[in-house]
């Protein structure tokens, strides 16, 4: 029978999983060639405004394969219900017997893409990071903020929301842990932090490229659709690197996709995150460098969580 694991006991079993070394490893695995991951499926409403994401997959030669179902619909919040909902089903990769099913409700989709944004600054962000800038005061703007304190500790921030209310309670709630400054508009954002994710679901360019200063990291995180953008596409026409979580998926959604269509940069100025990980030559080599991580989410991040969290739940019952 399959192992039912609630929010709750999610909550808890992820405080004792390193989930940004488990992406690092998953990145690898897929840039090498060594999982199994079909284009993403997709659901996209208009009454009201969400989308319903379909990935699944599996690491070769390993014990499971993963489905993950995840939504977001964003008028939730009205209603006091998180935007963010979903779950997870591990089977056995060996029998296809399903053994877990983690009724997460998008949290662990949440993670996974935090702990993503953090290992790409931990590998891309200038050495000497003077603010962190978030454009996007949601639960992935907080979780972004919160992850990235492992590698790239910094304390000073700046927020930007469309929302003022919304950016107001980021601070109050965030604020007794960092120095947060709510800033006027994004280009605000810009030029005050050297260290900038953006977490929103805009179809609008909000970040220009004329406000990017030199030595700037951005994490690009919300455009996981063909209709969205958050970067004008001249941004990445200016970076000096541009990391995509998945070349095949940049084909199709994403902040790459909206550029090589803008024909700002060819599709071949891109590297998958997997493989400049690996290479310390496709690395930032100083703090002047304008560096871009595109992250669309990929199957192999749900994979390396959902199997992360059930083998800490067996622990934790034996």
């Amino acid at each position: 029978m399959a192992t039912i694991i609630k929010k709750e006991e999610i909550l808890f079993i992820v405080k004792n999983v390193d989930v940004i070394a488990a992406m690092e490893e998953g990145f690898i695995a897929y840039s090498n060639k060594n999982t199994v991951v079909p284009p993403v499926a997709e659901l996209l409403f208009e009454n009201p405004k969400g989308e319903a994401h379909i990935k699944y997959g599996y690491i070769k030669n390993d014990d499971f394969y993963v489905i993950k179902i995840a939504s977001g619909f964003y008028e939730n919040t009205k209603l006091g219900i998180s935007s963010s909902q979903g779950l997870m089903l591990l089977f056995s990769q060996k029998t296809g017997e399903i053994k877990s099913v983690l009724l997460d409700e998008g949290y662990l989709t949440d993670v996974r893409t935090a702990a993503a944004g953090a290992l790409a600054a931990k590998y891309f962000a200038p050495k000497n990071i003077k603010a962190v800038g978030i454009i996007g005061a949601g639960i992935q703007g907080r979780l972004q903020l919160q992850y990235l304190q492992k590698d790239n500790p910094c304390k000073e921030v700046w927020i930007w929301n469309r929302n003022l209310e919304t950016a107001q309670r980021y601070k109050d709630e965030l604020g007794a842990d960092f120095n947060i400054n709510i800033a006027e508009n994004p280009s605000e954002i810009a030029k005050n932090c050297n260290l900038i994710i953006t977490a929103t679901p805009s179809e609008k360019a909000l970040l220009k490229a004329e406000d990017v200063q030199p030595g700037t990291h951005i994490t690009a995180v919300g455009s996981d659709t063909s209709a969205k953008q958050e970067l004008d596409s001249e941004i990445l026409r200016k970076a000096d690197l541009v990391i995509a979580d998945s070349i095949p998926q940049s084909k199709s959604r994403g902040e790459i996709y909206r550029a090589v269509k803008d024909k700002a940069i060819s599709e071949k100025k891109s590297i998958e995150l997997g493989t400049a990980i690996q290479d310390r030559s496709l690395h930032r080599t100083n703090d002047n460098q304008i560096t871009v991580t595109d992250l669309t989410g990929v199957a192999v991040q749900d994979i390396m969580i959902a199997k992360a969290v059930y083998l800490e739940y067996l622990k934790s019952v034996k």
